[in-house]
């Protein structure tokens, strides 16, 4: 079976298995009210000036976030892969128009919970509360760890560090996409990448 023939229960299960702890009836709920939406490469999951309506977990797939500079230039804050929450956190969570782009650079495959019936988990336990927490946490370490190595780290230390932390994607992004997560012009990248290569 391909991952294109996969059926949706199998990317529902996926996500489930974050919340083993969860009662019956939550889990019946949860899965009520889950749907599935596949992307193609170059897609947006959404675009600058949308109000975020549904929170999306990425079961298969690659995706960046960015914004536009006032130069126009496109500044890549993240790349969110399998296991990782493509979002806006703090806009969803006020439901106000985002800043960011999140683009598939691949084929793309989300399993997506809608705002208000997120709301409506909450409502019936305050343990379903974990799905808020779990969520908020990524992307809180997500966020926090790339302003703190702009801030503390050289640039040398920060496509180390990458590599370290990132092996599961380093080969699918480009060369032009990690130079802008990292703050550095591509030719900057390359000439990281010769001096360590004589090493």
């Amino acid at each position: 079976m391909t991952e294109k023939d996969k059926p949706q229960e199998f990317y529902f299960d996926v996500f489930m298995t974050q919340f083993p702890l969860l009662s019956e009836e939550a889990q019946e709920f949860t899965y009520s009210i889950l749907t599935l939406k596949k992307y193609d490469k170059n897609d947006f999951v959404f675009q600058n000036g949308d109000i975020q309506r549904t929170i999306g977990y990425v079961c298969q797939g690659l995706l960046r976030k960015y914004y536009i500079n006032e130069k126009g230039k496109k500044i890549n804050t993240g790349f969110i892969c399998e296991g990782g929450y493509a979002t806006d956190y703090p806009s969803f969570l006020k439901q106000k128009p985002t800043k960011y782009y999140i683009e598939c650079l691949e084929p793309t495959v989300i399993v997506n919970m809608g705002y208000d019936d997120l709301q409506k988990i909450y409502q019936k336990s305050k343990g379903n509360e974990m799905y808020g927490r779990l969520i908020a946490e990524q992307v809180l370490i997500r966020e926090t760890d790339r302003v703190e190595s702009l801030l503390f780290e050289s640039a040398e230390e920060r496509y180390l560090n990458f590599i370290e932390q990132n092996r599961n994607i380093l080969n699918r992004i480009s060369l032009t996409d990690l130079a802008s997560f990292l703050g550095m012009e591509r030719q900057s990248l390359s000439r990281i990448r010769s001096n360590l290569a004589k090493k």
